[in-house]
């Protein structure tokens, strides 16, 4: 029997089972490909950058909900380990804009790669090809629910 009751039919225990599941798998995923010493906050910051492009420490700190001054400690160390920099920005040179260097966007994308490949590798090595079609349809329900389709 495995370590989740995902057999348990109603809603309420599949919605623990699945969340407690989640929460697995991210911190599997997160194990694969290792931040290194980065704190969750330096690693919000870098993720942010990654997705949503260059921006000020205030935008930073709006986004993340932090005072400024906060941010700025953040984003000071992170500047330090050489994974961000700054330009000044063109509208007001008072403000600096933050960008991911290229050798943060590597580690990024390395990071990404060793992920995916732990996964790949799990999901051919531990399921059957009808476990994995099922697994595939599982996933079309599970947009349903994040996605509102």
């Amino acid at each position: 029997m495995s370590r989740w009751k995902a057999e348990r039919d109603s809603s309420e225990a599949i919605a623990v089972d699945l969340h407690e599941l989640a929460g697995r798998l991210k911190r599997r995923l997160r194990e694969q490909a290792s931040a290194g010493d980065l704190t969750p906050s330096q690693t919000a910051v870098l993720m942010r950058l990654d997705r949503d492009g260059p921006a000020t420490v205030t935008t930073l700190a709006r986004m993340a909900g932090v005072r400024s001054q906060s941010m700025g400690a953040t984003v000071a160390s992170l500047e330090a380990l050489g994974l961000v920099n700054g330009s000044p920005d063109p509208a007001d040179g008072r403000q600096t804009i933050l960008s991911l260097t290229p050798v943060c966007r590597e580690k990024i994308r390395t990071g990404r790669a060793a992920r995916h490949e732990w996964l790949l590798r799990a999901i051919e090595a531990k399921l059957t090809r009808d476990e994995q079609r099922q697994l595939a349809a599982a996933m079309r329900l599970l947009g349903r629910i994040v996605d509102g389709d």
